[in-house]
């Protein structure tokens, strides 16, 4: 199918590439190669006709639904008789360990800051909100990171619930992947942007009964999505990567793999700690979520987006 209704009704309409690359109409290029050079995740082969394709169709999608949010904005302050304050508009974006959604989360963060309604755009991850590792080991989790459990989601919520009520600031730890662990004594300050993005592995699973979840503060919800033996293979393409490039570093958390395994044990370990830990939780925890987007990006072997669906009620 390239475009247009199911026979079968669905609350999604899917679109294949040339079909989604016509919507882009007449929206400009704002970015260079060598900026999305910058932007480019590890072993993601990304390039500027994927940005002109996919890409800037997307932000222009996201305007116009950041416009229809200030326009709601107008009739609800009409409705009460007074002016409402201004809020973020957020966006959640969701995937696997390797599927690329931290590339599109940047990618995205760049293009929206430079449409003229919306020049402030932050980005932050659900990293940031992981429990720090002697936290994790004292609860023997650690195997389990990235996992549902492995978050303080109430934080997350706290965090994402004041950014929409329009908090002036908001800080948040910062996670780093040099050293796999929470940075002590250091913050990410969030000041009322136009635009938040929220990317993370489980920011749209539906929370608990009774309760808030951070997927129940967006406006925008997407969902990167791939075969799961893609993305297999992407995994263990990255962290062969990661092995000649991060992982040299003295401080890198995992410097003893570089040091210590060839490549034979170095395919063995991704294959292991894809099998026993990211898979479970992309089939258990991430992959059940998809439904839940309002757009879902599918990506081909080649890491190129082939098909979008977009909700449409």
């Amino acid at each position: 199918m390239t475009s247009g209704w199911d026979s079968v009704p669905s609350p999604y309409v899917e679109l294949s590439r040339d079909a989604w690359r016509a919507l882009r109409e007449n929206t400009p290029l704002p970015l260079t190669p060598g900026e999305l050079e910058a932007l480019r995740g590890l072993k993601d082969p990304i390039d500027i006709t994927e940005v002109e394709e996919v890409y800037l169709p997307l932000s222009r999608l996201l305007n116009l639904f950041f416009l229809a949010d200030w326009r709601l904005r107008d009739t609800v302050s009409g409705f009460l008789g007074g002016e409402v304050r201004p809020t973020p508009f957020i966006i959640g974006v969701a995937g696997s360990v390797a599927v690329g959604k931290s590339t599109t989360s940047r990618l995205l963060r760049t293009l929206l800051a430079r449409w003229p309604e919306h020049p402030s755009v932050e980005l932050v991850t659900t990293d940031s909100f992981l429990y720090p590792n002697a936290v994790l080991s004292e609860r023997g989790i650690m195997d389990r990171k990235g996992f549902p459990e492995s978050y303080d989601r109430r934080a997350l919520v706290r965090f994402v619930s004041e950014i929409k009520a329009g908090a002036a600031e908001a800080a948040i730890p910062v996670y780093s992947h040099l050293e796999y662990d929470i940075v002590p004594d250091t913050v990410q300050t969030v000041r009322r942007p136009d635009i938040l993005i929220v990317e993370g592995l489980n920011v749209l699973q539906a929370p608990p009964p009774g309760t808030l979840g951070v997927s129940d503060l967006f406006d925008f919800s997407i969902y990167v999505d791939a075969r799961v033996e893609d993305i297999r293979q992407w995994y263990v393409d990255r962290l062969f990567a990661l092995r000649r490039t991060a992982f040299t570093d003295p401080r890198s958390y995992f410097h003893k793999y570089a040091r210590e395994l060839d490549e034979d044990e170095t395919a063995a370990f991704a294959q292991r700690v894809w099998r026993d830990v990211n898979e479970i939780n992309l089939v258990s925890n991430i992959l059940p979520t998809r439904a839940r987007a309002t757009l879902v990006l599918h990506k081909d072997r080649d890491h190129a987006v082939q098909r979008v669906r977009l909700r449409r009620i």
